[in-house]
Parts: structure tokens; sequence; C-alpha cells
């Protein structure tokens, strides 16, 4: 494991690269943003191919920051409808920056902020304090996202976040996979996905949540089954096994051409597939050449009481952790 000046922020801010090497993977780490900023993976007969979509300069996210490419998205992850919530008798009002919608944090989420970082057994620790009032959240967090390599080679990003007055907390991590390597094309269309959901939550014109929890079955939005998705696909997947302590499988990519697998384990009782259809102006990657799994609670908890919740309050913790790990099919 190692550190490296990776760029220097218009304010003189230097961003480090953090290197991960174990399992016969490697994986790299940016303290801006907690971007992972690729994954080198084995597939058949040991070739190797960065799967996570990224740039090569630091450059690159902050010209094109919408994507969130790989990015540590928060305070809260998803979509907030209208901007707005309620806590304990008072509204909070927030950017909207999605239309009427306040998405993955606001203007400035914790995706565009600098980490400070130290080092952990296999691993790195990131950690930053977003203070009261920051994008309109209520309460001072402090949060650490800790990311490790197994024995095997799995990447396991744990999540903890304290705060001194109640908040609403929504943490992810915005990774685009593609299996056939990163710029080798059309994942949509090429990988087999698996969900671990007999439900999703419908959505209005705005991507925002009916209330509502919907049957997959009989529905395009069905992978119980693995198969291949094409494009068309931004849902919140109402994950079977809910809340859990420790994490639990519960999505896979399969890409055919190299072999190359992928499965998700989380603690979290959602998980947002999206196809990147919004991929390109600009982008050296086109609609579809990477597949997000965003495992989160879920779109507009806060104004949604029946949904699990997002809330914390002083005296608790916030703990989150999803394991990615990789594998090769004859």
């Amino acid at each position: 494991m190692r550190s490296e000046l990776f760029g220097t922020l218009p304010d003189g801010t230097p961003v480090h690269r953090w290197t991960l090497a174990r399992g016969g993977v490697r994986v790299r780490v940016l303290t801006y943003g907690g971007i992972v900023q690729s994954a080198e993976v084995p597939g058949r007969a040991g070739a190797t191919a960065d799967v996570v979509l990224g740039f090569p300069t630091l450059d690159g996210y902050l010209a094109h920051p919408e994507p969130y490419l790989g990015a540590l998205v928060g305070r809260y992850a998803n979509r907030i409808a209208g901007g707005r919530f309620r806590l304990d008798g008072r509204t909070y009002e927030l950017a909207r920056n999605n239309g009427p919608n306040s998405l993955h944090g606001g203007e400035r989420g914790f995706d565009k902020h600098v980490w400070d970082a130290e080092p952990v057994e296999h691993g790195v620790r990131l950690r930053r304090v977003s203070p009261d009032g920051e994008e309109s959240f209520p309460g001072r967090l402090d949060v650490s996202a800790t990311y490790t390599l197994d024995e095997g080679g799995a990447l396991r990003i744990a999540y903890e976040a304290v705060a001194d007055a109640p908040t609403v907390v929504n943490l992810t991590n915005h990774s685009y996979w593609n299996l056939g390597g990163a710029g080798s094309g059309d994942a949509a269309g090429a990988h087999e996905v698996r969900i671990a959901a007999s439900r999703y939550t419908p959505v209005d014109a705005d991507l925002i949540p009916t209330g509502e929890f919907a049957e997959v079955a009989g529905t395009s939005l069905d992978f119980r089954q693995a198969r291949t998705p094409g494009l068309g696909h931004d849902h919140n997947y109402v994950l079977d096994k809910g809340v859990t302590e420790a994490p639990v499988e519960v999505a896979g990519l399969h890409d055919p051409g190299s072999g190359r697998t992928l499965t998700v384990a989380t603690t979290e009782p959602g998980l947002q597939l999206y196809t990147a259809d919004h991929l390109g102006d600009g982008l050296p990657f086109a609609p579809g050449d990477g597949i997000a799994l965003e495992t989160q609670h879920f779109p507009d908890s806060p104004n949604r009481p029946h949904f699990p919740t997002t809330e914390l309050r002083p005296g608790e913790v916030f703990r989150s952790e999803t394991v990615y790990a990789f594998g090769v099919r004859a």
C-alpha cells in the first residue's frame, strides 16, 4: 500500500492517491471525493483489466463532476423531493441541483471535498467533518470511510458517522462497473445483472418515489434471475434481506466476454441500478458503458416515514458496509 500526489486543486490543496493491492487485485482511491479511481482485476488466463470508469488525472474529475464517477456520495445519496425535509418539527431547505430536487448531497456534496487519510491494515481510512449547516443539513457530522482489500481481493467499504444534533445520513459509492474493462464498450447491453429484490420503489416524472412498494414480477425490472438490462434503468430496489448488521450478498454482475464477475454484499436495505444513460456529452464514455450498483437507503426517506429511517441522533453511530468481490467464470 502506498500514497502519492495525484494533483492539486485550484486553491492549492493537494490530492493524494492511495494504492491498495492484495489477492491479485489493485484498487486506487483518491482523497478527493473518496473516489475509487480504478480497480484492476484478473479475467480469464490472468488477463488484467481496470473495471471501474474513471479519469487518469484530477482535471477530468474537476471538469466532469456530475457523473460522480467512483465517488463517495453524501451527506444524502440519491434524491430528496423538492429539496426539503422536516425533522423534529423544523423544515430544512436544501439546494435544488436536480430539477426541483436535491441530489447526492447538493451543490458541493462529499464527492467534492478533500478527505484526510490514514493507513490501516490492508487499506486506507478517509475522514472529514461536515460542519453544521453544510449544504443546509443540520448537525456537525464526523464521518469516515474505510477502504480495505481482504485476502481474496474483495473491496470492502465501511462507513461510520456520529452527529452532535439530529440529522439525516445516506452514504454510497457511485462506481460504474464495466467488467470487460473501462472503455471497452457497452456494459448495459453485454453484462448480466442479478438483484435479490422482489420489490422496487416506483417513481414519478422527477424520479421521486411515490411511496409504494411494487412487485418486480412480470416487469422489465425483475432481475431475480440474471439477465442483460440494456439501457433505461435508474431504479431503487427494495432488497429482500432488509437492513442487516453484517453484509449479505444482494447483487451480481457477469461479463460473458471476459468471464469476470462481481458480487455485491451490503448491510443496506436498497440498491439503485443505474445503466449510465446520461454518460456522453464530452465524456470519454458513452451511455451504457458502465453499470452502477449503489447500495443505499431509499430515495426521499426523510419525507417517507414508512421507509427505513435515515435519521441519525446524538449518541447513535451510523454504520454501513458494502463488499465488492471479484471472480472469474470459465
